[in-house]
């Protein structure tokens, strides 16, 4: 049960609409049933001083860290901290501030659950699975599950903050940022952060300048069951690294919560739209079509349900109902992507308008062919894969690699690395 929230008397954004699904996993006769309860969440809000909030958040093993973070950034963001005169220094201190202080009051919040733990496993004799513990310890075991269920989990998280006509993006993890700005050429594409993976050089670098080995890391892929190397909540990265053999020799904690912010990109003159979405959008695209593209087909999705629909959450639930059905049909289909896709997480998109036409089509005096906008495909920031000239228009836009100042870009202007290729 949703339990009533004081983010419940925010003034909405109505500029912006989201649409979701959640996990499924199919069984051999094609039916889909539900893993786990919707982890996802989401917010949008527009502040009185005209400050706009959006946030995606994907959370695992259960959802209480991703409705914290969504209750508690909007705390620390929406309530007078940032300004109409703030620099964009400002902006991002606002943002490294709010992180650290939801990280440190999850963790705080799960204290003394974690002392009950402690004190319940202190009471079962070490070394005994608990399936052959003698029936006096079933009561314990039982509060122990209880307890466990309370504090485990944790999110990834990609917020984005309009304030004087400027973007700004933090990034804690695995979802997305696109900004798709109509060009002359068609749809120009831009991934504004950068996937905090175990793919990503500059994590894998972070991690062996804390004396672990990157290699092995990149080559396992996963830490405790998730590829992203930033994360909140989650205690048991955080307080028990030390026992993850992976991260075993970390001189300090390795799996961090402090955002990476890009911004801020101005968006004067800009028609188009911003999009955020989570992991498992992306994710179950490229299991159906193979990774690399899924940027760029999921903004064709979107700018074509822009001229079909009439409401932003029409649009946005369009297209996740889209990729669901690729998804879905590629596993039914029996060909060679359908051993990827077995199974899809929830989905959560979120899309926030900067002037772009909506409900073309459903007028009847226009037809789709009218008008000639065609979306020719981007190609996203990626450290791994060369770009190569095909036979649609490439309108390449990269996040700037500029130095790392605590995780944050010390210059990150769209203007800095825009090459775009014709």
């Amino acid at each position: 049960e949703q339990q009533p929230s004081w983010t419940d008397d925010l003034p909405s954004c109505h500029l912006s609409g989201v649409g979701s699904a959640p996990n499924r996993s199919y069984t051999a006769d094609g039916k889909g049933t539900e893993g786990h309860p919707l982890e996802d969440n989401w917010l949008k809000f527009r502040s009185e001083n005209n400050c706009y909030l959006y946030g995606v958040f994907n959370g695992y093993d259960g959802n209480r860290v991703t409705n914290f973070v969504g209750q508690r950034l909007s705390a620390e963001l929406l309530l007078g901290q940032l300004h109409a005169d703030h620099s964009d220094a400002d902006v991002r201190r606002v943002l490294l501030q709010a992180f650290d202080v939801v990280e440190r009051s999850f963790l705080e919040s799960i204290d003394d659950a974690l002392a009950e733990k402690a004190s319940l496993q202190s009471q079962l004799p070490e070394g005994v699975p608990h399936h052959q513990l003698p029936p006096q310890y079933q009561k314990i075991v039982e509060r122990l599950k209880v307890v466990e269920q309370e504090i485990s989990g944790g999110a990834m998280a990609i917020v984005a903050v309009v304030l004087n006509n400027k973007l700004y993006i933090a990034n804690v993890g695995t979802n997305r940022a696109l900004l798709c700005k109509s060009t002359v050429d068609g749809l120009q594409v831009t991934q504004l952060n950068v996937d905090h993976t175990t793919e990503n050089e500059d994590e894998l670098f972070r991690f062996s300048q804390l004396g672990l080995d990157a290699g092995k890391i990149k080559q396992v892929g996963t830490i405790r069951g998730q590829e992203s190397t930033r994360r909140i909540g989650d205690y048991k990265v955080k307080y028990g690294y030390t026992d993850i053999e992976l991260l075993s020799a970390a001189k300090s904690k390795p799996i961090i919560a402090e955002p990476e912010i890009h911004g801020g990109h101005s968006l004067d003159g800009v028609t188009g739209f911003l999009v955020l979405m989570s992991e498992g959008l992306y994710k179950a695209l490229e299991a159906a079509h193979g990774p690399g593209q899924a940027n760029q087909e999921i903004a064709a999705m979107i700018a074509t349900e822009f001229a079909k629909q009439t409401s932003l959450d029409a649009v946005a639930q369009a297209v996740v109902d889209r990729v669901k059905r690729i998804h879905c049909d590629t596993f039914a289909s029996g060909g060679e992507r359908s051993k990827f896709c077995p199974r899809h997480e929830d989905m959560t998109l979120l899309v926030r308008n900067f002037g772009y036409p909506l409900g073309e089509m459903s007028q009847p005096t226009l037809t789709p062919t009218q008008g000639g906008r065609v979306y020719p495909v981007s190609v996203p920031y990626s450290s791994s894969q060369s770009t190569s000239k095909t036979s649609v228009t490439l309108s390449l836009v990269m996040p700037s690699q500029g130095q790392m100042v605590n995780g944050a870009h010390s210059s990150s202007t769209l203007d800095e690395a825009t090459p775009t290729l014709t």
